[in-house]
C-alpha cells in the first residue's frame, strides 16, 4: 500500500488532462515551459506530472486528423515538457492508442506516464459505417460492446497493451460507467453492479500482478466515483467535466472532501471545458453552450485582460491549485 501511494503522490498531484488538438505554428520558437515535469530522484518512481495530454483528437474526435498532424502535436507536447499521456480504446476505436503507442515507442519507459481505460471490448467490423451522432471520424472499422466483467477487463487491458506496444500500463480508468453515458442511461447501475464484482477486483489483481500500477474511475459525474470509493480500493480518479474555472462548486462541496478522506488523488479532465475556455464555440462535448457559462466566461475574460493574464493559463492554474 505504501509503495502504491508513493507512486501516486509522485505521479498524480494536480495533473490536468488536456484534449489533444493539432498545434498551430509548430515551426515557431517553443514557448517557455510554465508547468514543467519534475523528475523524482528515486528512479523507481515516475515523474511528478503537473499537466498532461489527452488523446481524443488522436482518435479523430470532432474531425479527422492525419497521422502527421498527430505526430507533430505529440512531438511538440513532448518538447514542451509533457510526460503524462491519457488515451482510451474508445478514442477512435483503438486509433488513439495506436498513434500514442507509435510515438512513445522510441521513448524510455521510465520517462513518461500513460493512462488508458476499460469498459468496452472491440471486434473488427467489415460493415462499419459512421454513426452521424458519433464524435469519431474516419474509417474506424471496429464495433464494440460494453463489458465491465473481470474477463472483459483483462481482455481490454491485454488488447490495449498490444495497440500501445507496452508491457505494462501506469493507470487504468473504468470508463463511462456513469448516468450521462447515452448507451447506458439508467442502466448504468446494473453495469456498476457487474463492475463491483468484476472489473474492480480484477483491476486490483492486475495491480498486484504488476500489469498496471493504479486504477480508478474515469467519468463525467460524481456519483460513480463516490460509489466506487465505498466498495473498492481505487487509487485515483479522472474527474472529467466536473472541475474547471467556470464549473466547480459541486466538486468542492462533496466530491473532493470524500476523495481526501480516502486519500484518492484526482486527474482533472477537460480543464478548459472541451475548448470553451480557449475560445471555442462548444462546451464540454457538445455545441450547446449554456447561457450562464457564456456570461461567466465574459466576466472572467474581463478580469484576465485587466491583469494581463491568459485565460487558458488561469484555467489550468485553477485546476492545479486544489490539493486533491
Amino acid at each position: 500500500m505504501n509503495s502504491r501511494r508513493k507512486f501516486l503522490t509522485q505521479t498524480s498531484i494536480a495533473a490536468a488532462a488536456l484534449a489533444t488538438t493539432p498545434l498551430a505554428g509548430l515551426a515557431s520558437p517553443p514557448a517557455p515551459i510554465v508547468l514543467p515535469t519534475i523528475f523524482s530522484p528515486d528512479e523507481s518512481l515516475a515523474a511528478v506530472q503537473r499537466f498532461g495530454l489527452g488523446g481524443v483528437a488522436a482518435g479523430n474526435g470532432w474531425h479527422e486528423n492525419t497521422n502527421e498532424q498527430i505526430s507533430q502535436t505529440l512531438d511538440a507536447a513532448w518538447k514542451a515538457g509533457v510526460r503524462y499521456f491519457d488515451t482510451s480504446p474508445f478514442y477512435g476505436f483503438g486509433l488513439s492508442e495506436r498513434r500514442f503507442g507509435h510515438f512513445l515507442f522510441g521513448k524510455k519507459r521510465e520517462e513518461f506516464v500513460l493512462s488508458t481505460k476499460i469498459g468496452r471490448v472491440f471486434e473488427p467490423d467489415r460493415q462499419y459505417k459512421k454513426d452521424p451522432k458519433s464524435l469519431w471520424f474516419g474509417n474506424l472499422n471496429f464495433k464494440y460492446q460494453f463489458d465491465y466483467t473481470a474477463s472483459g477487463t483483462r481482455r481490454s487491458i491485454e488488447d490495449s497493451l498490444k495497440r500501445l506496444g507496452l508491457s505494462s500500463i501506469d493507470v487504468v480508468f473504468v470508463h463511462d460507467l456513469s448516468p450521462d453515458t447515452p448507451d447506458l442511461g439508467p442502466k448504468w447501475k446494473e453495469q456498476f453492479a457487474i463492475a463491483a464484482k468484476g472489473a474492480f477486483p480484477e483491476l486490483t489483481r492486475m495491480r498486484e500482478e504488476g500489469i498496471i500500477k493504479s486504477w480508478g474511475m474515469g467519468v463525467n459525474t460524481p456519483e460513480p466515483i463516490l460509489e466506487c470509493m465505498k466498495i473498492a480500493n481505487p487509487d485515483l480518479m479522472l474527474v472529467a467535466t466536473q472541475y474547471s474555472l467556470v464549473e466547480h462548486q459541486p466538486a468542492l462541496d462533496s466530491l473532493f472532501p470524500e476523495m481526501q478522506k480516502k486519500n484518492v488523488k484526482a486527474v482533472i479532465g477537460a480543464p478548459l471545458n472541451g475548448g470553451f475556455l480557449a475560445g471555442r464555440d462548444r462546451f464540454n462535448y457538445g455545441p450547446t453552450i449554456p447561457p450562464a457559462m457564456l456570461e461567466k466566461r465574459k466576466k472572467i475574460v474581463t478580469v484576465c485582460e485587466k491583469h494581463n493574464v491568459d485565460l487558458k493559463a488561469a484555467a489550468l492554474q485553477f485546476c492545479l491549485a486544489h490539493p486533491v
